[in-house]
Parts: C-alpha cells; sequence; structure tokens
C-alpha cells in the first residue's frame, strides 16, 4: 500500500521528475535556498507559508491553488492550529474562490471551540471590506458553533446571513426571515433598523400583509424609541449609536408607517391605511436631518401623494382619474404601481380605463423581461388585475390569454407562489 502523500513529497517529486536542485528551483521559485531546503529537510521541517506555496506552484507551471487541499495541514501542523498561517490561506482560498477548502479549514478549526471568536472576526473584516457574500462562511461557521445561544455575536452572524441573501429567491429568503427573526432583537439598535426594514421587504414581495403590517409596527416603534432618546441625550458627550445605521433615522420612521398603511390597504382596510399615511406625508418636523435625511422626506411626500390617489381611487372617487394620470406622467417610476390600483379599482366599481391601458401597454410589458423582484411582482399583479378587468367586460379570449401569460411567467421565473390567489381568476372566468 503506498504512503498518503504529502505536499512535501508532492513537491520532491515534481522536482526530481524537472532536474531541479534546490539551488537552481530558488532561482526560479524566488524561494532562498536555505529557506528552500529547510521546508523539505529539515526535521522537524520548517513550515510552508501560504506565499511560499503559491511562488512553487507558479515556478512549476501549476494553475493556482495547486495542492491547497493537502496544505490545509500545513495549518494543522502536529494537529494544532496556527492562525498566522491559517488566516493568510483563508483569504486566498477566498480569492480563489475555494468553498471546499474553506469549509475543510473551518470544520477542524472549530474542533477547538476558542476559535470561534476568530473566525467571527475574520468574517467581520471581510464584510467591512464589501465582500459580504464571501463572508457568509465564516458567519455561517459562527452559528452552528457558537455555545451562548443569546449572545450578540451570534445574532450578528445570523443577522449578515440573512441580510446577504437577494430578492430574486423568494423561498430561501423566508427560510432565513424564519430562521433570523428570533435573533433580531439581540442585534445593537443600528442593525435592527436595517434588519426589520428587510424582513418587511421580503413579506411585502411574498404578499404576507399581516406580517408585513406586524414588522412595520415593530420598526415605526423601534425608530420613534431611538428618536426620542437621542432628543433626550441631545448636547451630552455620548457617542451616537444609530450612527451607523445603514440609513437616515427618518427613513425608518417613515416605512414603518409605509409599509403599515400598504398592508392595511391591501387587506382592505382603507380608511385606516389613509390614517396610517398620514404619519409618513410630511416628516419635515424630524430633527437633525441632513441631506440624506432630507432627501428621504421629500421621497416619502411623493410616496403619500401617489398612495393617497391610490386610497381615493380604491374608495370609488374615479373624479380624481385624470389628476391622477397628470401625476404619473410627471412621475414614470410610479407608473407600474399607479397601473395596478386604476385596473383594481375599474374591477371593483365596474368604470372603464381602456384607453390607460392602451397608452400604458407597451411600457407595462417591458417588465416582464425585468430580473428585479419588484418589477416582476408588479408586472404579475397587473396581468391578473387586466385578466379580471377583460373578464368583467366579457372579454374572454383576452382575459385567458392574461391569465396564460401571468401562469407561463410565474413557472418560468420560478416564482415561490403566485404572488396573487388564482381563486378569484377563476371566479372571473365564469362571468358573461
Amino acid at each position: 500500500m503506498e504512503p498518503t502523500p504529502t505536499i512535501r513529497s508532492k513537491i520532491e517529486t515534481e522536482l526530481k521528475q524537472r532536474g531541479y536542485t534546490f539551488s537552481s528551483f530558488s532561482k526560479i521559485s524566488g524561494i532562498n535556498r536555505g529557506t528552500f531546503s529547510t521546508m523539505l529537510n529539515s526535521n522537524p521541517p520548517k513550515p510552508i507559508s501560504v506565499r511560499q506555496m503559491d511562488l512553487i506552484t507558479q515556478a512549476l507551471g501549476y494553475p493556482e491553488g495547486w495542492l491547497y487541499e493537502l496544505y490545509i495541514d500545513e495549518c494543522f501542523y502536529e494537529g494544532k492550529g496556527h492562525w498566522k498561517r491559517i488566516k493568510p490561506f483563508l483569504l486566498r482560498c477566498v480569492e480563489l474562490g475555494r468553498k471546499d477548502c474553506i469549509q475543510k479549514v473551518l470544520w477542524r478549526l472549530t474542533e477547538d471551540l476558542s476559535y470561534v471568536p476568530t473566525i467571527f472576526e475574520l468574517g467581520e473584516e471581510l464584510y467591512s471590506e464589501g465582500r459580504e457574500k464571501e463572508a457568509i462562511p465564516f458567519y455561517e461557521c459562527v452559528i452552528e458553533n457558537e455555545k451562548y445561544r443569546h449572545s450578540e455575536r451570534l445574532a450578528i452572524s445570523q443577522y449578515k446571513r440573512f441580510k446577504a441573501c437577494t430578492m430574486s429567491d423568494l423561498e430561501k429568503s423566508l427560510e432565513l426571515v424564519l430562521e433570523f427573526t428570533p435573533y433580531r432583537n439581540l442585534l445593537p439598535e443600528h442593525y435592527q433598523l436595517e434588519a426589520i426594514h428587510k424582513i418587511t421587504n421580503i413579506y411585502f414581495y411574498l404578499h404576507k400583509w399581516d406580517e408585513v403590517e406586524k414588522y412595520g409596527h415593530e420598526l415605526k416603534k423601534l425608530a420613534n424609541v431611538i428618536y426620542m432618546d437621542r432628543q433626550i441625550r441631545k448636547g451630552k458627550r455620548r457617542a451616537d449609536h444609530c450612527s451607523r445605521a445603514e440609513r437616515h433615522l427618518v427613513f425608518y420612521y417613515g416605512y414603518g408607517f409605509l409599509s403599515v398603511s400598504t398592508a392595511l390597504q391591501k387587506k382592505g382596510y382603507i380608511k385606516e391605511a389613509k390614517a396610517e399615511l398620514e404619519g409618513y406625508a410630511d416628516l419635515s418636523w424630524f430633527k437633525g436631518l441632513d441631506l440624506e435625511g432630507e432627501a428621504d422626506v421629500e421621497q416619502f411626500r411623493l410616496w403619500a401623494k401617489a398612495n393617497s390617489y391610490t386610497l381615493d381611487l380604491l374608495l370609488g372617487n374615479r373624479d380624481i382619474l385624470p389628476e391622477y394620470i397628470a401625476f404619473l406622467e410627471n412621475h414614470p417610476e410610479e407608473v407600474s404601481s399607479g397601473l395596478i390600483t386604476i385596473l383594481e379599482s375599474a374591477n371593483k366599481y365596474n368604470f372603464d380605463v381602456d384607453s390607460i391601458i392602451d397608452k400604458y401597454s407597451e411600457r407595462i410589458k417591458r417588465l416582464q423581461e425585468s430580473e428585479d423582484v419588484k418589477q416582476m411582482t408588479y408586472y404579475y399583479c397587473y396581468m391578473y388585475q387586466l385578466a379580471i378587468y377583460h373578464y368583467r367586460r366579457g372579454r374572454i379570449l383576452k382575459g385567458q390569454k392574461n391569465t396564460l401569460n401571468y401562469l407561463s411567467l410565474s413557472k418560468q421565473r420560478n416564482w415561490f407562489k403566485p404572488p396573487v390567489s388564482m381563486e378569484n381568476l377563476q371566479d372571473h372566468m365564469q362571468l358573461d
């Protein structure tokens, strides 16, 4: 039975096959002859650094990462982890996308749980450099091995893994929401704000309006507590505990009201939604606004205007339709959501909006090519309301065409579930 190859035996074999001496190889690799000799011949041999391993690999003409699987043993010489070798190796594996080696190193490291804080720090280092996805394996390692289930370190790891997920996979996002949510209150407040904002967004795209309402209330409550605390402590020598939040505090405060108002609207509580709308329509009273905060205030003012039209239409006030169309012309970014409202209102109160549909049909069709979850959601909801509109006006073939288009796109995009119920469509298909 042949002995298991080691990193040194593989290097020695390469040198012999190519006729290199220590002296000749040191010249082409850039590694000192004496250093190279002690790495292979000393007893015990001198450890090889990952930089030296890369120089050897380059000199022998192999691709980057050659023998990295065997180099893992070099990181745990005599069975003990050596962080001065492990950290550069892990960072190099991150650069090369060697997730297999990263997982093997982390698995061996966590045989000693005292390394968990060190692993967390490396994840934080990568995260702070903007390499959020690359940091995930390190946060997951902390999640699996943290001894203290109520530690801030565990909560932050859960949060940053959750935050790195994309909206493109809503099923996976929901799984992460459910796993992360119990940890949200263990986070520092500046992380809590963005965490609740992201939770609310995911539930919004899944059309889970009870959850949107719940976390909207939670967001505005937390933002208000932080705001009041700031005002009480204003002028005192104390670091602003929310200064590192991703967005201005006024954004989270307004977004809480916006979320609750939207959820109430979707659940059919239009008058209650109007009351919540007042909470974000004018936030100019908010103290401590900078340029970013002022921009947020203006954005919420615009959203409130658009949503005020929405709620009036849903209450049956069709007289505002010309004014609403003029608003949409001046704010084209609101057209997608606006057309859904117009169709929903037309379906509810049975009035004709054919000219509006014709005017914007080409613009709406372009949404089906979008990869953005928000735009995709708009398109699906538009097709749903348009199918109902055609059915109610006796245009059965057009309604069926829109229904099939809706279902086809849902399947193509592997949507977690249709964003609106098909039961109502089936009912409308029976209409004369």
